[in-house]
């Protein structure tokens, strides 16, 4: 990064005294800035965490083996496997921010109530059967549902049917523990309601589109819904692409429609330290190329296609996953109609004002 003149050789004498200074430097504890600076300040970021897919017909195979030989409760919590990066020389993290895992709850098995300081949701790619109960109130889980566990709220699953489910739990387990602010506690070793509803508490007060309760008004920095249901989703998506037809606005880009999940309270994100969206691309749709700091990762809902991420590329199918590191360019490119469901750490940067976006389009 130095672009002056070269510095004179050094004598004899001050290559000495600098071989005492560096080596005072390391007993004392110490790191001058001139010999990292490289590393501490690059010219645009460069992640440890390498662009990876990981293949659905793979890990639910991997996860019904688990099912059959790990049991569920107090110790190991959750039969949840984290998708472990492997740029990130062994860690259980999809990225330095986020965690991932496929988690797998056989028939009739009750995974006992826990609450800590990370965020977490889940999102529901394929069954149903499953309610988890957040501070008592059982939420269901279908296909498409993108279900909230804000931090520090206690939270169990109990399986009501004679069939197993999958599906995809996301946190901010490495930021929380990078920042050594975790909090964990035990909760009752059964979850405090086994009833089954077809529409949760919270869902009955809260999920009512441009609509809140006048009881409580105040603003929420986790979303107090407990699902975002699929059938408004694709709701929201197929208008989006049915305005596009008319000749009205409302899409991303062309072909692409995308929609984020909000908190209520504020418009802003449904926790504070993770984004969630989704979208859908019309079969022969090519996105642009697009850089973010921070990263993200999106999992297949429907349909295939290709990810371009650097200089890779992978073709994609119903329930596969990818992380898109920092600053990696990544576009998609849609084979059949592909619907996407994605997470990322934004709201982390966007809260440090250290976010950057940068978009290029494709070449005609």
């Amino acid at each position: 990064m130095n672009t002056g003149p070269a510095a004179p050789e050094p004598t004899p004498e001050e290559e000495a005294a600098l071989e005492r200074l560096y080596s005072d430097f390391d007993s004392e504890n110490l790191v001058p800035l001139w010999t990292e600076i490289g590393d501490l300040m690059p010219p645009h970021p460069r992640s440890d965490a390498d662009p990876h897919l990981w293949r659905w017909k793979t890990l639910l195979p991997l996860a019904e083996r688990a099912g059959d030989l790990v049991p569920v409760g107090r110790g190991g919590e959750r039969r949840a496997i984290a998708l472990a990066n492997p740029g990130l020389a062994g860690r259980p993290y999809v990225s330095p921010t986020l965690w991932a895992a496929i988690q797998y709850l056989g028939p009739r098995e009750v995974a006992p109530e826990h609450r800590h300081s990370q965020n977490a949701f889940r999102f529901v790619v394929e069954g149903e059967g499953v309610w988890t109960v957040v501070d008592g109130d059982p939420v269901a889980m279908r296909r498409g549902d993108f279900l909230l566990t804000p931090g520090w709220h206690f939270h169990g699953h109990h399986n009501t049917t004679d069939k197993p489910m999958a599906w995809i739990d996301g946190l901010d387990i490495p930021f929380v523990h990078a920042t050594d602010s975790a909090f964990f506690e035990f909760g009752p070793d059964q979850v405090s309601d086994h009833s089954t509803p077809e529409t949760s508490r919270s869902e009955r007060l809260w999920a009512h589109p441009g609509l809140r309760p006048v009881s409580d008004l105040r603003a929420r920095h986790n979303s107090p819904i407990a699902a975002y249901r699929w059938e408004y989703t694709d709701r929201a998506l197929t208008e989006q692409l049915a305005l596009e037809d008319e000749g009205h606005p409302g899409v991303v880009e062309p072909g692409h429609a995308a929609v984020r999940y909000t908190n209520p309270t504020t418009g802003g994100d449904v926790m504070p330290t993770i984004r969630a969206e989704f979208h859908r691309l019309r079969p022969g749709t090519a996105t642009a190329t697009r850089r973010e700091v921070g990263s993200s990762v999106y999992q297949v809902f429907e349909g295939s296609g290709v990810v371009r991420l650097g200089g890779k590329e992978f073709t994609v199918d119903r329930g596969d996953l990818f992380v898109v590191p920092s600053w990696v360019p990544m576009s998609l490119g849609a084979e059949s109609r592909l619907d996407l469901f994605r997470f990322s750490d934004t709201p982390v940067f966007e809260s440090l004002h250290q976010d950057r976006v940068s978009v290029e389009k494709e070449s005609e």
